[in-house]
């Protein structure tokens, strides 16, 4: 294959394994999903432990090295991914490093990330995971974690509409961008959240404000939603809420009606830290659906909780 035709390949969806339950829950969505996007599936299993520790641990039950026991483990999942989506192009690697920044380069080359929840059940299904919230924090694509579903089945890609919760961004957002598109693919309706509060500051006393100060940052949430909308495609079916409340218990509440639910989450040059707002983060521990959280650059305002300290200017 020439250079020009290797470029043009498109780039594979990346999902991460354990061998746990919900990983492999999530090659199973992932696999459904991958066929819906038109590219081809990636499994990557991650884990430094295997590199210091899974010689000694595979002398201990008889066999050569470490290399076989994770090779099992990403071919089982490779091979699970074949047998639900026969005609999807799948290919499998074992990194020998730790999984969040494993997965977090190979976010780099990659359309999107899978990742799963740790947990097989009642309040552990409820917890997140150390290395799925890593990966969603600094992976450089979109990332999507798989919330609910307690019965270990994978939850199809196609089911109930696409959320999304609709922050500063007045123009080519592209969290905005890719809950519309998933939106299409799906064949649903893109439902757009606003979430508002009137600041307890405020009162009717304020002169600016006098009598319905409400109202007016009702007003503004539509306002901005609106700006938010504005270029989404005219074929997409759009339903537009603005709901009073504070942000992340709305887009949660929205999600148990949703098939996905999607989030915007900044990224800061140079840092390492947590770089999810309350908002992601909220969705990422405790969403009914699957949440994708979508990287932007820092300037605009990913975290909804911060919707409610804007003011009208003049």
């Amino acid at each position: 294959m020439d250079a020009p035709a290797a470029r043009a390949l498109p780039r594979p969806l990346v999902v991460g394994v354990d061998g746990s339950e919900p990983s492999l829950r999530a090659v199973d969505w992932a696999a459904d999903e991958a066929v819906l996007r038109g590219v081809p599936l990636r499994v990557v299993y991650a884990c430094l432990w295997e590199r210091y520790e899974g010689a000694a641990l595979a002398r201990d039950i008889g066999r050569p090295s470490a290399v076989p026991l994770a090779q099992d483990v990403v071919g089982a999942a490779a091979q699970r991914a074949r047998a639900r989506q026969p005609a999807l192009r799948v290919t499998a690697d074992v990194v020998l490093e730790e999984p969040e920044y494993a997965l977090v380069r190979e976010g780099r080359n990659a359309s999107a990330l899978v990742v799963g929840t740790r947990g097989r059940g009642g309040l552990a299904e409820a917890l997140l995971g150390s290395v799925s919230l890593a990966v969603a924090a600094h992976a450089d694509c979109p990332v999507i974690v798989l919330r609910g579903g307690n019965d270990h089945q994978a939850t199809p890609p196609v089911r109930g509409r696409v959320v999304v919760g609709v922050g500063d961004e007045t123009k080519d957002s592209p969290v905005v961008r890719f809950a519309y598109e998933e939106a299409r693919r799906r064949g649903v309706p893109l439902e757009a959240v606003r979430a508002w509060r009137c600041p307890a500051r405020e009162s009717t006393d304020h002169p600016l404000l006098a009598g319905e100060p409400a109202r007016l940052h009702e007003e503004q949430a539509v306002e901005e939603l609106d700006a938010a909308l504005r270029d989404v495609p005219a074929d997409i079916d759009v339903r537009r809420r603005t709901v009073e409340g504070p942000a992340r218990r709305v887009l949660v509440d929205a999600s148990h009606e949703a098939g996905l639910l999607v989030v915007g989450a900044r990224r800061r040059g140079g840092r390492f830290g947590l770089q999810l707002g309350r908002v992601a983060h909220a969705a990422l521990h405790h969403s009914a659906c699957p949440v994708v959280v979508v990287p932007h650059p820092a300037g605009t305002t990913d975290d909804p909780a911060q919707w409610t300290d804007r003011r009208r200017a003049g």
